[in-house]
């Protein structure tokens, strides 16, 4: 009789989905779909996807989904659960998306406690239009629109969404994860689950904060881009909870 030791999650459609070879927003789109799942909310679940490399989300999760603007994914979903209250709500954004024309939306989706979930996919990079430099973009790091590397003195320092987030009173569940080796994506799995049963439990507004590779923008080959992840990225964007949903 054989076993079955790995499927694909029932949260998933059966849909191939469109990102580069190495790209680790296909894991994250698993952890997410299991975590629907075992919380027992996928029938009850409306995602809001946004422009970006994750556009097409609302073709791979097995729930309703929204398109959301560019940027507008927090506002979008705000509507949503005001009007459906019983339904679980997310948005799964990228760092263009979040961290740049939506900053504004994610800051005070949170400063007002909003019942919604956040998975924020972080790159350092913008991904589906080309590559040009985020404001998650690491110092040093080249980019199509910073060949020489980003300067401080020209762009600033990268911004820490997760350190900024976690000064709100209405950010009650606040992490930062990375999904770069098997290890850390048990840690991301573990907490993608107890972010969504912050919104469950009725506590205010989670994220989830996943340093993600792009070995297509970053031209590395799939496993080079893990490891320099691991030496470039988690130095500056330390993994850890900001806020534990308490």
């Amino acid at each position: 009789m054989e076993k079955i030791v790995y499927q694909r999650s029932p949260g998933l459609t059966d849909m191939s989905t469109h990102y580069c070879p190495g790209c680790t927003h296909g894991v994250i789109h698993k952890l997410v779909a299991d975590a629907l799942v075992e919380l027992g909310v996928q029938n009850d679940a409306i995602g809001i996807a946004p422009v970006g490399c994750s556009v097409l989300a609302y073709k791979y999760f097995n729930c309703d989904m929204y398109e959301a603007a560019h940027g507008r994914a927090p506002a979008v979903a705000t509507g949503v659960k005001r009007v459906h209250p019983d339904n679980f709500v997310f948005t799964y954004q990228g760092d263009g998306d979040l961290a740049s024309i939506g900053t504004a939306e994610i800051v005070h989706a949170a400063h007002r406690g909003e019942l919604i979930s956040t998975i924020f996919v972080n790159n350092a990079i913008y991904g589906m239009t080309g590559g040009q430099m985020a404001p998650t973009t690491l110092i040093g790091q080249k980019t199509s629109t910073s060949p020489e590397g980003r300067t401080v003195e020209h762009s600033g320092r990268p911004i820490r969404m997760s350190e900024l987030l976690a000064t709100i009173d209405g950010a009650v569940f606040v992490e930062r994860v990375a999904v770069n080796t098997p290890a850390n994506v048990r840690k991301a799995k573990r907490a993608i689950l107890n972010c969504f049963k912050t919104q469950i439990e009725g506590k205010g507004f989670g994220i989830v904060e996943v340093l993600s590779t792009c070995p297509t923008n970053w031209g590395l080959p799939p496993v080079e881009a893990l490891g320099w992840l691991e030496e470039n990225m988690i130095p500056y964007y330390p993994l850890g909870n900001f806020r534990k949903g308490e």
